[in-house]
């Protein structure tokens, strides 16, 4: 009678073990393809920011050397005295240089030798091109890290569903055998093997989508 509850006991434990694994299976299965995307998204996104940054680099880049064009004709203007022509030069100075040019010219760069070599060495030099190509390197970088965040969770989960099958393998395996003995070592290899990864997937996000 006792060997018959036993073995009853041991059935029942393989039928719960085999249910509770292939469900786990499926959901560490599901959590893997949803992190996966995640991470192809998160690349992608990082990508075309990145774009973005070379293009508000190269406006940024061409923009300076307007600058620096136009600065180097008003000096030379100026030093030669031709007023006229400095004038022409100055009044189409581009709006975001002509702060960084009056708080050069306020420390008196021609006889002060203290003074910045350049309006581009003073801080109100500041292009937007520049501070939005910052600002994208900044949110790119951020989607990089955030997909190699989820691709380390696909790769987690992706263990999960190995481990979760395994202790599948052993559920059914122990019906296999004839000894009693052997049969409860077998599922107790899986159920420690269940019950770890369970625990382990618990802190792992996980990531629904409707």
């Amino acid at each position: 009678m006792l060997a018959r509850v036993s073995d009853r006991w041991l059935d029942w434990t393989a039928t719960v073990l085999l249910a509770l694994a292939t469900v786990a299976t499926a959901w560490a299965a599901y959590q893997s393809r949803q992190w996966t995307g995640e991470q192809s998204q998160g690349y992608s996104h990082a990508t075309a920011k990145r774009i973005a940054v070379n293009r508000a680099s190269a406006l940024a880049n061409r923009q300076v050397q307007i600058d620096v064009a136009a600065f180097i004709q008003w000096v030379d203007a100026r030093l030669r005295h031709d007023t006229k022509v400095a004038d022409f030069y100055r009044t189409r100075f581009r709006d975001e240089f002509k702060p960084a040019f009056a708080a050069w010219l306020a420390t008196r760069p021609f006889t002060n030798p203290a003074a910045p070599r350049t309006p581009f060495d003073v801080p109100q030099y500041r292009l937007r091109a520049t501070v939005e190509a910052d600002d994208l390197e900044r949110a790119a970088a951020a989607d990089s890290e955030g997909a190699k965040a989820a691709n380390q969770r696909a790769d987690n989960y992706m263990l999960a569903v190995v481990l979760f099958a395994s202790a599948l393998f052993f559920a059914g395996i122990s019906a296999k055998v004839d000894t009693r003995g052997a049969r409860l070592a077998i599922l107790g290899i899986g159920c420690v093997i269940f019950l770890a990864t369970l625990i382990w997937v618990g802190t792992i996000p996980a990531r629904l989508t409707v």
